[in-house]
């Protein structure tokens, strides 16, 4: 049986590594609950990252998500961008290393979910 997303922890990616395939982003994203969407490169057509929208009742309850977020990051070692518009939180997810995805933006996705 293969391990679940949370329960792994997210790896170094060397530079020079090839980002997921189609076939493996889709793999991937039918093991997240959330509502994650593919984010397509206007410049080559490819999937480039994933990314989630939270809303929240106030400013505060978006701050206390995104700080729990920034804290599960720091001890994976993997980092999203993190928009924050008042009561709404955007958090996108790739591989700078990869330039496209990788196994840690699953992982790191997966993570998020448990705090939501």
């Amino acid at each position: 049986m293969t391990a679940s997303l949370s329960d792994k922890k997210c790896t170094p990616c060397e530079a020079g590594a090839k980002p997921l395939n189609i076939g493996e982003i889709n793999e991937y994203m039918s093991r997240l609950h959330g509502k994650w969407e593919k984010v397509v490169s206007i410049s080559d057509g490819k999937i480039k990252k994933i990314r989630s929208r939270f809303t929240f009742q106030d400013f505060k309850e978006a701050m206390l998500f995104t700080n729990k977020i920034a804290a599960i990051a720091e001890e994976e070692g993997h980092h999203p961008d993190i928009f924050i518009s008042y009561n709404k939180v955007t958090i996108e997810l790739w591989t700078h290393a990869v330039g496209g995805l990788s196994e840690n933006d699953f992982i790191l996705a997966s993570k998020i979910e448990k705090v939501v």
